[in-house]
C-alpha cells in the first residue's frame, strides 16, 4: 500500500498531466487549415513542420513552414526567425488576409509559441 505522500506525489503528477494536456491548442496539418480558414480564424492552433523560406531584420519578420500537406506564413514573435531549413513547431492565432473568387490569400499563423 502506498503511503499518503507518495500518493499524494502520483495524484499532483497525473493531475499536471492534464493539464498540460487540456491547455495545448490542438496540431493542425496546414491543408486542412488552407482548406477552411474562417473555422480556424482567431483560433490558437500548431503547425510543425520545416522552415522552407525566411525573411527577417531586427529579431522581426516571417517564415514559411512547409509540412508536406502545404504552406502558411508563419509571422515570428519574441523568438526571432529561424534559418531556411530548420524544423520548428509553432503555436499562434490563425489570421485571413482576403478572399477573392472563392480563393483565399494571405492566411497566416501569428506565433506566440515556438519549439525546434
Amino acid at each position: 500500500m502506498l503511503n499518503l505522500r507518495t500518493r499524494l506525489l502520483l495524484t499532483s503528477v497525473l493531475f499536471a498531466g492534464i493539464l498540460l494536456l487540456v491547455a495545448c491548442p490542438p496540431r493542425e496539418s496546414i491543408a486542412k487549415i488552407n482548406r477552411d480558414p474562417g473555422r480556424y480564424a482567431g483560433k490558437e492552433v500548431t503547425i510543425a513542420g520545416r522552415v522552407v523560406d525566411s525573411y527577417g531584420a531586427l529579431g522581426r519578420g516571417a517564415f514559411l513552414v512547409d509540412d508536406h500537406t502545404g504552406s502558411m506564413w508563419v509571422v515570428a514573435g519574441h523568438y526571432g526567425v529561424p534559418g531556411t531549413g530548420a524544423k520548428v513547431a509553432v503555436t499562434g492565432y490563425v489570421e485571413q488576409g482576403f478572399t477573392m473568387a472563392g480563393r483565399n490569400f494571405a492566411t497566416i499563423l501569428k506565433e506566440t509559441e515556438r519549439r525546434h
